[in-house]
């Protein structure tokens, strides 16, 4: 007998409930990308360098290596410290023989970690035949959990020995610089760069190009780090400049954040060094160090540690660098967008036109789903209105995180990123997080009276509710566009991934999750990025939640994050089959769901207060 076969499974017809998207259109969408990476390879320049100086440097890099050893010998440099004060008086020791006039600037502020203290910049000026200044910035704090011999005695150390180059102790009317060079000694710079806030805020000069001199002193490799507040890069000169003066001194060139690294950096601008604020202002700035994205924990921070070689290396670079400067008339003005590839850099506006014309396709495939929606007269208002729910719940979470912050709940300081080896990221106040969670569970019990299924779901109204949430994401990525097309990167892959979901509605639950996943990878990237670059592990949630908390992630950045959760909590509901449109007059309980939950809530505390009466009636018969 033969045996029976099993009929095949038939795939559904295009542009069916089962199969909406329609796949040749969205394809043929990506052909608009041609112009965009064309115009991508054809921004790939190389940067100028500027002229090398006459003078061969006269940097001694072992005798700044002695001077910061003698600097840890005040190991506890953290802001408010006895110490802290002691270390801006020995920096002014230090500059005193050269006849450089030094200012100090004193001020509060409130530290992360440590409350309000009071912090000390100081500056020396070598007066040029120009009022524009070339910076060079150290900051002479340390974490007070080590001597801090490399961060950042020797960065501290080296700013004392490249001023006396330009001593003014000779008689006679001292050979002046084109330019005003400033040695600028910053207090908080392990705590967020406080002071280099402090300065580039109430700067008096005029700021053409600014150097910050951090961790230099290890064996590892010299490294360039680039990364603003802002989505912004320093001008290609300097940098380039820079990398070319390293070369010449190490004999080898600076390491720098990878294409994907630099990518992410624009996307959500992070740094933990000083340059960050003067790039935001549109001051060409760098950081030259040896340390990685995160300076030296204290356990290596030890001045036995230090290498004169290579800080005598480094100084070198960096006194040419600043001979390069200076005399070049326009040295780096300006600051831009662009990835940095060594000889080379990609245009950052050709990059914003490349992850724009990335858009196209989703947006052909989105709006055709619409369509296909309206040519079968598929209700959509429902969906959106529990996409409303989603959001309100979503926002109503976020006025609730912020009104904690208003009393005080969480960790304060300004608006900086706290400093990973001093604040504990995973240390929230536990009381005040139950309390928010309190608060959360009952908002989301308010908004699930209209989310929950009452009845069986058709086909025709989970597509209503794809197409509301893909619609929702459109109007996400377009606030992302209008505020930091970089950050599209985070997007894209949830954009095109998840706009198959009603083509795999039906199908196995692994390939929904698949899907699902896929779309996921862009936040996971910010977390991998922020993990491993800067050690912040399991802590990563945590320590985005304190940058919000304090202010560095602002309010439009979280708002548009909400808005893109409560869409793809949407798309996950249709994706698990726990979605329910919203409900119309006939299908919604008699009360409202405040009204219901607090009946509810009553009803369980009577029933609770009867079973007991019954009980202690029963062990008292």
């Amino acid at each position: 007998m033969a045996a029976t076969r099993t009929p095949a499974r038939r795939r559904a017809r295009r542009g069916s409930l089962e199969r909406p998207v329609n796949g040749r259109l969205y394809r043929g969408a990506f052909f608009v990308l041609s112009l965009p990476l064309l115009i991508l390879a054809f921004s790939v320049i190389r940067p100028t360098v500027l002229t090398a100086p006459q003078l061969p440097p006269s940097f001694d890099g072992e005798a700044t290596k002695a001077l910061a050893v003698d600097l840890t010998k005040l190991p506890n440099r953290a802001p408010g410290s006895s110490q802290s004060a002691l270390a801006a008086q020995w920096f002014k020791e230090q500059i005193a023989p050269y006849g450089l006039p030094v200012t100090k600037d004193v001020w509060r502020e409130d530290v992360s970690g440590l409350g309000p203290v009071t912090l000390r910049n100081l500056w020396a000026v070598a007066a040029g035949q120009s009022n524009d200044a070339i910076v060079v910035l150290a900051h002479r704090d340390d974490t007070g959990t080590g001597p801090g011999a490399n961060d950042n005695a020797s960065g501290t150390a080296a700013l004392v020995e490249l001023a006396r180059a330009y001593a003014q102790t000779s008689p006679g009317e001292p050979v002046r610089s084109s330019h005003t060079i400033v040695f600028l000694s910053t207090d908080g710079g392990s705590f967020g760069g406080l002071g280099a806030v402090r300065f580039v805020e109430h700067s008096p000069f005029h700021i053409v190009s600014l150097i910050d001199l951090d961790a230099i002193a290890t064996a590892g490799p010299a490294r360039v780090v680039i990364t603003g507040d802002r989505p912004r890069s320093p001008a290609p000169a300097l940098v380039q400049t820079a990398a070319r003066r390293i070369l010449e001194q190490t004999s080898a060139g600076p390491e720098h954040a990878g294409i994907l690294e630099q990518l992410i950096d624009l996307a959500f601008p992070f740094t933990l060094y000083e340059q960050g604020p003067f790039i935001a202002r549109g001051i060409p700035a760098i950081t030259v160090t040896t340390a990685a994205e995160r300076p030296p924990p204290p356990f290596l921070d030890r001045p036995e540690l230090l290498d004169g070689a290579k800080l005598g290396a480094i100084g070198r670079s960096v006194q040419q660098l600043i001979g390069s400067l200076d005399q070049s008339p326009d040295p780096a003005q300006g600051s831009t967008s662009y990835v940095w590839l060594g000889g080379r850099i990609i245009r950052g506006w050709a990059i914003e036109l490349t992850l724009f014309g990335l858009l196209i396709p989703f947006f052909v495939g989105v709006v055709d789903l619409y369509a296909h929606c309206r040519r079968r007269r598929i209700a959509l208002t429902p969906a959106a209105r529990s996409l409303r729910s989603r959001l309100s719940f979503w926002l109503f979470a976020g006025l609730a995180f912020y009104a904690f912050r208003l009393f005080g709940a969480w960790p304060s300081g300004a608006a900086r990123p706290p400093n990973p080896a001093v604040v504990d990221s995973g240390n929230w106040p536990m009381l005040a997080l139950l309390a928010l969670a309190v608060v959360l569970l009952v908002g989301w019990l308010v908004a699930r009276q209209r989310l929950v299924p009452r009845r069986p779901i058709g086909n025709d109204e989970r597509l209503a509710g794809d197409t509301v949430g893909l619609l929702g994401l459109a109007v996400v990525s377009l606030l992302v566009l209008a505020t930091n097309p970089y950050a599209l990167i985070f997007f894209l892959p949830a954009l095109h991934a998840w706009l198959w979901l009603p083509q795999v509605r039906n199908g196995r639950p692994a390939a929904r999750a698949l899907v699902l996943a896929v779309g996921l990878m862009g936040p996971a990237l910010l977390f991998w990025s922020l993990g491993s670059r800067y050690g912040l592990g399991f802590d990563t949630p945590w320590y985005l939640l304190e940058l919000a908390a304090v202010g560095y992630i602002q309010v439009p950045a979280v708002a548009i994050s909400l808005g893109a959760t409560a869409c793809t909590a949407q798309l996950v509901a249709v994706a698990a089959g726990r979605y329910a449109p919203y409900p119309e007059r006939d299908e919604r309980p008699a009360r409202g769901p405040l009204r219901e939950l607090v009946r509810t809530v009553v009803l369980t505390l009577r029933a609770r207060r009867r079973v007991t009466e019954e009980r202690r009636r029963a062990f008292g018969g």
